[in-house]
């Protein structure tokens, strides 16, 4: 294209627009007129509830996920927190109940030691109390250990009670321990008597382990279920009144003489931990007197001779 072609007349006034300068001090002064309108008269408020109402569902769903993301976490924050405190209430649950428990077992044994000093003034020999430490390692044998032994005074054959009844005796002496036999053991034996009848009897350990048996009662004695049976203090062991079984059951034998009476001890050697020591009865009891030396069958014979 030749040069001469080329419009060179300058573009009109119009078409440049208003400067920058001009546009700032325009858009300025409208905003500042808009924040004293707003101010004064609120020209902006219907407008804006206008936006806002329209723009509301679209906050809500954009909201959503956030929500979602915040509830997620505050859901498994308390979660957390929860499982916290439960596995810290059953801790001290636990710690509770092993206190109720500890408490309980107190009780019982106050309740046992109690019943124990209230039986030692009724008692008219010499007692001590003393601890069962653990079963006697023998299987074969129903025996016991306590903490008392010959430093204590405790003698052989010594009765050992407890507020229930009589538990068994001392068969072997150590320094600082004893070897309590109880009375379900197969080779125990100890005299009773029937608080009912007052008709004296044995009672023997039952060789299968469980319980007494009265021995050699004849099929028609006077023996019931229900009765109690008591020491009947003739051995020179125990004292006289001691409760010591239950008759449980009765099976009078057609064809044998004698009846087979089954006993219940009314002390439970499973369930006591204190006890009494008795000392036994023949060695309170007073001598026995030495014979006297024996006079002579005859008077000396008087003097022989007759008259002279």
């Amino acid at each position: 294209m030749a040069l001469g072609m080329l419009d060179r007349t300058p573009p009109p006034f119009f078409r440049q627009g208003p400067s920058a300068l001009t546009r700032l001090m325009f858009f300025s002064a409208l905003a500042l007129f808009l924040m004293v309108a707003d101010t004064r008269f609120q020209l902006t408020q219907p407008l804006r509830a206008i936006f806002a109402t329209v723009l509301h569902p679209v906050e809500r769903v954009l909201r959503v996920p956030v929500d979602a993301w915040q509830g997620g976490s505050e859901y498994f924050l308390g979660l957390e927190e929860a499982l916290a405190a439960e596995a810290k209430a059953r801790q001290e649950l636990s710690v509770q109940a092993v206190r109720a428990a500890r408490v309980e077992q107190l009780m019982q044994e106050n309740l046992r030691l109690r019943a124990l000093l209230d039986l030692r003034p009724a008692l008219k020999v010499r007692s001590q109390a003393a601890e069962i430490l653990y079963d006697a390692p023998d299987p074969y044998s129903r025996k016991v250990i306590i903490d008392r032994g010959a430093r204590h005074g405790v003698a052989l054959a010594s009765p050992i009670i407890n507020e229930a009844g009589v538990l068994g005796q001392v068969t072997r002496v150590y320094p600082y321990s004893a070897e309590v036999t109880l009375l379900t053991d197969k080779e125990a034996a100890i005299p009773v008597l029937n608080n009912r009848t007052q008709a004296r009897s044995a009672a023997f350990g039952n060789p299968n382990g469980a319980g007494l048996e009265l021995r050699f009662m004849a099929g028609n004695a006077d023996v019931q279920v229900g009765d109690e049976l008591s020491t009947s203090g003739v051995d020179g062991i125990y004292p006289a009144g001691v409760p010591v079984a239950k008759v449980i059951n009765i099976d009078r034998r057609v064809d044998s003489g004698f009846a087979r009476i089954a006993l219940a001890p009314l002390s439970s050697p499973d369930s006591v931990r204190h006890v009494l020591v008795l000392e036994p009865v023949g060695v309170q009891m007073p001598a026995k007197p030495e014979p006297e030396p024996a006079k002579a069958a005859s008077a000396p014979a008087g003097r022989k001779g007759g008259r002279k």
